[in-house]
């Protein structure tokens, strides 16, 4: 079954409560139907026994032959009946279900698109999956009750007002029996609620912990530290398992209950008619109506003890559903202080109604990160080096947008820019980027909808044409998850060219050669470049290869920066420059491979030596 709509709505996130009847009134029309049939069914079944005590009573009469038959077509009709209700209601109650499922399915998506760059810093991937697999299959079964639920209502006052017309006493141990067993079932739902809260904790808690180990697993085992979190895993499981016993024992006894006490309570309504039918107070045919009246009532009691255990667990999986929803994502806008010192700082920050910045930046806009002195020059290559590499993402971060800072972008803090606008112009690629399952030309074409020259030249800039040939459909061959059936080097130009083909106004890329050999890597620096001439580039990068090609490099020391010239300038003139740059030319095998084939890249060049340190040439100059 499809999604119900294209837009899930507003989901109401004031509670567990209001988020379930917020899914219930979003389907009304099919919930009222749903209920509708469901009542009508369980109402129907009440028929049966009534009209076997009438063919008891009337047909088995001498030469009441006519009778016998007419009522014995009659139970065949109300038995047609009840069947063509039955399967109605399960139809309907599917798509009720299904419909409540896509929806929060939709509305968490949505929110976790939201969130972007905040989402894994608020919430673990284990704890997402577990919500968008389990809570929201919870949310859905527990709509379910809109139909059985309220037919459970009406069966058994039909049953109850039916039994007064054949006993008083009956009726009375009927409406006072049904209340008192739900009486005894409720202690045990509220207390489901409790362990059910704490084992859907604990099962988040352990999911993120898999996936920590998982995603780290060769460093782990590089570090030796596999075991320990190993350990802390078995640890974890073993605390699930017995939060998962206490969970099925409270479960076992509800749903022991539902079924035992209506049956119990069957029995003794059957002993009390059977005793009455012995007295002559009741007639034969009226016992057995009653016996198939309380056997009717089974249905509704146990679909009653089973709705709140529905709505228990429902509640517990929409307060998780609420929690995320309810997760904001990280918006910096800037304080009196921050302002006066960007202004002070050369910095324009002003703004029209509503907070917004009167002006938008330009192409011509230098994009500016006052913490380590970096500023990107409007359509040229400039790259960021430094002897941590987290330094150099860092500034990237903040360029992007990602992490809160005073970074401006023709003198507009781009915190003060909406996020939309943000991200239509200014592109980070970085090599944690997803590779969805699909076709290779649907992870390079990303949103968009190329034509084939587009697509072949940005594929052709990433050096990946390679990587088309050598799969059998070419472009329409199938990619698994996170590409797993490519190389990381391969996976790396993929990426590279889904940002060339964006063709964003500005484009930022993580170390974009990391993982390729010398050759491919040359080329990829080369090709890089002629795809963004005149569009500006911002690479962070120690590969020599690709540094030959900037216009500008930035040399980072502690995160801020130390030297600013050209490669050549800089090699020639900073020795730690020199060392670090050397780093990406000295690497063993295992430490870089090419994708297609394990091979180390060959050594650097000679690298001349070092004259004097140079003072910073001025942004200026650079352009």
């Amino acid at each position: 079954m499809a999604a119900p709509s294209t837009d899930p709505g507003s989901p109401d996130r004031r509670g567990a409560g209001h988020y379930l009847w917020w899914v219930t009134v979003s389907q009304r029309r099919r919930v009222a139907v749903g209920a509708l049939l469901g009542s009508a069914w369980m109402v129907c079944l009440t028929f049966p026994p009534y009209v076997l005590s009438r063919a008891i009573d009337d047909g088995l009469r001498p030469g009441s032959r006519t009778a016998l038959v007419g009522w014995a077509a009659a139970l065949f009709g109300v038995g047609a009946l009840n069947a063509w209700l039955a399967i109605m209601r399960h139809r309907t109650m599917t798509r009720i279900r299904l419909d409540a499922y896509f929806r929060t399915v939709r509305v968490v998506v949505d929110h976790a698109t939201r969130l972007g760059a905040t989402l894994p810093r608020r919430i673990s991937a284990g704890e997402v999956v577990t919500i968008g697999h389990a809570d929201v299959g919870v949310i859905g079964q527990t709509l379910t009750v809109t139909g059985p639920g309220v037919g459970a209502v009406l069966a058994y006052i039909v049953v109850a007002v039916l039994l007064l017309s054949v006993s008083v006493p009956l009726a009375l141990v009927v409406l006072l029996g049904v209340p008192l067993l739900a009486l005894l079932v409720g202690p045990l739902l509220n207390r489901l609620q409790g362990v059910e809260t704490a084992y859907r904790q604990r099962q988040g808690t352990l999911a993120a912990l898999l996936g920590d180990l998982a995603g780290g697993l060769r460093v782990l085992n590089g570090l030796g530290g596999m075991g320990v979190f190993a350990a802390r895993y078995r640890a974890g499981s073993r605390e699930l398992r017995d939060e998962g016993y206490r969970v099925g024992s409270t479960v076992s006894w509800i749903q022991a209950l539902g079924l035992g006490l209506p049956t119990l309570f069957l029995a003794a309504v059957t002993w009390l008619a059977a005793r009455m039918a012995a007295q002559g107070t009741i007639t034969v045919g009226e016992l057995v109506a009653v016996y198939g009246y309380v056997a009717v009532l089974v249905v509704p009691v146990s679909s009653l003890i089973e709705s709140g255990y529905d709505i228990g667990r429902g509640l517990v999986a929409a307060r998780r559903v609420v929690d995320f929803l309810n997760l904001e994502p990280e918006r910096w806008g800037e304080t009196e202080a921050d302002a006066q010192g960007e202004i002070e700082a050369g910095g324009q920050v002003g703004a029209g109604a509503g907070g917004e910045p009167e002006t938008r930046p330009t192409t011509a806009s230098v994009l500016r990160d006052p913490q380590s002195g970096v500023e990107v020059a409007p359509g040229i290559l400039t790259t960021l080096v430094s002897a941590r590499a987290s330094d150099a993402t860092d500034v990237v971060d903040r360029l992007g947008r990602f992490v809160p800072s005073q970074a401006t972008w023709g003198g507009v803090l781009l915190s003060a820019l909406p996020s939309d606008e943000v991200r239509a112009r200014i592109l980070v690629a970085d090599n944690e980027a997803d590779l969805f399952a699909g076709t290779l030309r649907t992870a390079v074409s990303g949103r968009h909808t190329p034509d084939e020259d587009s697509l072949d030249r940005a594929i052709d800039a990433a050096v990946a044409r390679d990587i088309v040939l050598g799969l059998p459909d070419g472009l329409d061959s199938l990619l698994d998850p996170h590409g797993g059936n490519l190389s990381g080097g391969q996976r790396q130009r993929v990426r590279l060219a889904r940002a060339l083909l964006a063709d964003p106004e500005v484009l930022m890329a993580v170390d974009p050669t990391s993982a390729v050999d010398a050759h491919t890597g040359a080329r990829m620096a080369a090709r890089l470049r002629t795809a963004r001439a005149g569009r500006t580039t911002l690479i962070t990068t120690a590969s020599p290869l690709v540094l030959d090609q900037a216009d500008a490099v930035y040399y980072l020391i502690d995160g801020e920066v130390a030297a600013i010239g050209r490669h050549t300038d800089l090699l020639a003139t900073r020795p730690d420059y020199r060392q670090v740059v050397s780093r990406g030319t000295d690497e063993s095998p295992e430490q870089r491979t090419d994708e297609n084939h394990d091979s180390s890249r060959p050594p650097a060049s000679p690298i001349p030596p070092a004259s004097q340190e140079p003072t910073l040439p001025t942004h200026e100059a650079l352009r």
